[in-house]
């Protein structure tokens, strides 16, 4: 079993920035592939951003690329990601995700954190 609990979110200005923090419990934190997705007010969950077990490999969404930068401190249990350049069409609600396999578009993850707020401001 997998816990995830985000940190970080909260209410920031257009063109400024955050970073959430996701802390994973367990010893086989290192095994698992992560990722974020988000969920804005009615719409569908989608995939922001992931990262291989040895943060060997990232990805991201195309709104989110050259803006958001996702890592992983596995000594720390912990995954990141750095947002910049925030705009409000990332206002959403941020969810760290891990996967035993694989972490990206059209994945269901394994396991899920209970979402943390981020609202940018026009």
């Amino acid at each position: 079993q997998v816990q995830l609990v985000e940190s970080g979110g909260g209410l920031v200005q257009a063109g400024g920035s955050l970073r959430l923090s996701c802390a994973a419990s367990g010893r086989t934190f290192s095994s698992y592939a992560m990722g974020w997705f988000r969920q804005a007010p009615g719409k569908e969950r989608e995939f922001v951003s992931a990262i291989t077990w040895n943060g060997g490999s990232t990805n991201y969404a195309d709104s989110v690329k050259g803006r958001f930068t996702i890592s992983r401190d596995n000594a720390k249990n912990t995954v990141y990601l750095q947002m910049n350049s925030l705009k409000p069409e990332d206002t959403a609600v941020y969810y760290c995700a891990a996967d035993s396999s694989y972490v990206g578009v059209g994945v269901k993850p394994d396991y899920w954190g209970q979402g943390t707020q981020v609202t940018v401001s026009s």
